[in-house]
C-alpha cells in the first residue's frame, strides 16, 4: 500500500486596506500557520468593485478550501482546527 499524499488546504482571506480587524486576522493566520501547514491567499477587495460590493460588510472574511469559515474574527486555534478538518475531509 502506498502512503497517501497530503492534500494542501487553502485559506483565503478577503481584506481591505485600513481594516484593523483584518490586521488582527492576519496575525492569527500567521500564528496558526506556525503549527499547521496550509496555503494562504490574501485577496484585497478594494481592487475589484464586485468583490468590494460582496465582501465589504463581512471583512475580514475567511474561506477554508473555498468554504466560508470565519467573518470578523478568527483565532489561531479555531483556524488550525478548521484546517485540520478540511485536510481530513479532503483525503
Amino acid at each position: 500500500m502506498t502512503p497517501s499524499k497530503a492534500v494542501p488546504v487553502t485559506v483565503t482571506l478577503y481584506t481591505a486596506p485600513g481594516c484593523s480587524l483584518c490586521d488582527d486576522a492576519k496575525a492569527e493566520i500567521q500564528r496558526a500557520q506556525r503549527g499547521t501547514p496550509f496555503v494562504f491567499e490574501e485577496v484585497d477587495i478594494s481592487r475589484d468593485a464586485a468583490l468590494e460590493a460582496r465582501y465589504r460588510a463581512r471583512i475580514p472574511y475567511l474561506l477554508v478550501n473555498g468554504r466560508p469559515a470565519f467573518k470578523y474574527r478568527v483565532t489561531a486555534e479555531a483556524l488550525a482546527d478548521a484546517v485540520r478538518r478540511a485536510a481530513f475531509a479532503a483525503r
